[in-house]
């Protein structure tokens, strides 16, 4: 296993990776924007070379650029497949040669992330995480279900939460951690309870609240990748933030390594950012807003009138559409069915489901959206 700690060394071992490809490339494709990739994967269709990228459905305003770079591979005899439009974000970036190497990427396929970012990544050929990244990527492709079997390949929504939550749980002396932005309340009670139990905690990033740890932003460059050292013997390393879109609603992909070359890599270059900028401890979150921890502020009269009437004026037309639907069930299944408790409570079900899930979708489009200002800002 090789820890791939600058980006640019990744990407150069990726192109060379696929230059002497024998028989396939699996390709995960975010954001891409990328020559020598594009290039090295084109010259390996051309020799014969299964090539395979299979692209996100979209990404915050790339999804032009995703399909352009759909019809580039298709001219060039690459097979390309679309993620489903089923959650959120499809997040994960990975590369599988000849289905005995696997490159796990915290960064993408870009000119920001590999030249300007702190991303890292992972070349490796385990025989059990190369063969989850295959019925990963063929799961992805065929748009079927994906189930885990092993706890060191950690993927969202599957099984990251209970896995990240049991890896900081177990946590005893000392958890050292990159994230753009920790918020989700769970992993945040969890590791306000490790300090309280008196686990040394540090965060390189962003976290909701205060805190009972030590928190800094990254000095120098961009952070992009997400990365937990446990206890100076194991490590995490992937693209899910402790945010509950990424652990719930998004594809994201990690692996938990305790190669001892590769953790101390991590460390080392864990405290040399962190003494990039002086640190400041957050101060200890009080019992009176523990539990207003990661609670939005809340909004004013004014703002929550208009919210409502701009989304009463949209509703309209959906109003009319669910009219409809109703009469055309009526009238396939007959008038019979509305004298049908079960039948009417199901409908109202049905309704609210896809509002909530709706409602829940635009709150996590705008922290996107948030988060991406804020990192622009501080760049």
């Amino acid at each position: 296993m090789k820890l791939i700690i600058e980006p640019g060394d990744g990407v150069a071992s990726i192109i060379a990776a696929i230059r002497n490809a024998k028989k396939s490339v699996e390709i995960v494709i975010f954001r891409f924007d990328y020559g020598g990739i594009e290039a090295a994967l084109k010259a390996a269709a051309e020799k014969g070379v299964k090539v395979t990228a299979l692209i996100a459905f979209a990404n915050r305003g790339g999804e032009r650029s995703l399909r352009k770079l759909e019809l580039r591979f298709l001219d060039a005899g690459i097979i390309v497949a679309r993620s489903a439009d089923d959650l959120i974000r499809y997040h994960d970036k990975y590369v599988v040669i000849d289905r005995r190497i696997l490159y796990m990427l915290s960064f993408n396929f870009t000119h920001v992330d590999i030249g300007h970012s702190r991303g890292f990544g992972i070349e490796t050929t385990n025989t059990n995480w190369v063969h989850e990244a295959v019925r990963l990527f063929r799961a992805d492709c065929t748009r079927t279900k994906y189930a885990p079997k092993t706890e060191t390949f950690v993927v969202s929504p599957a099984n990251s939460r209970k896995v990240l939550g049991t890896f900081l749980k177990r946590a005893k002396k000392e958890l050292l951690i990159y994230d753009p932005r920790i918020s989700d309340k769970e992993m945040l009670r969890i590791l306000q309870e490790r300090a309280k139990a008196g686990v040394e905690i540090k965060v390189i990033g962003k976290v909701s609240g205060s805190v009972p740890f030590e928190v800094q932003k990254l000095g120098g460059t961009r952070l992009h990748t997400r990365t937990i050292i446990r206890d100076r013997r194991q490590a995490f390393v992937g693209s899910q933030s402790l945010r509950t879109a990424e652990l719930d609603f998004r594809r994201e992909l990690g692996l938990i390594l305790q190669d001892a070359k590769a953790v101390k890599k991590l460390i080392d270059t864990f405290e040399s950012d962190w003494t990039t900028t002086s640190a400041k401890k957050a101060p200890a979150i009080s019992k009176e807003k523990e539990a207003q921890t990661d609670e939005p502020a809340a909004a004013s009269a004014k703002e929550t009138e208009k919210a409502v009437q701009v989304f009463t004026k949209e509703l309209d037309p959906l109003t009319i559409s669910v009219k409809k639907a109703v009469r055309k069930a009526v009238a396939k299944a007959g008038e019979d069915v509305l004298h049908d408790k079960d039948v009417k409570d199901t409908m109202k079900k049905v309704v609210k489901k896809a509002v909530k899930e709706a409602v829940k979708e635009a709150v996590h489009e705008a922290q996107d959206a948030q988060e991406a200002k804020e990192l622009a800002a501080s760049n």
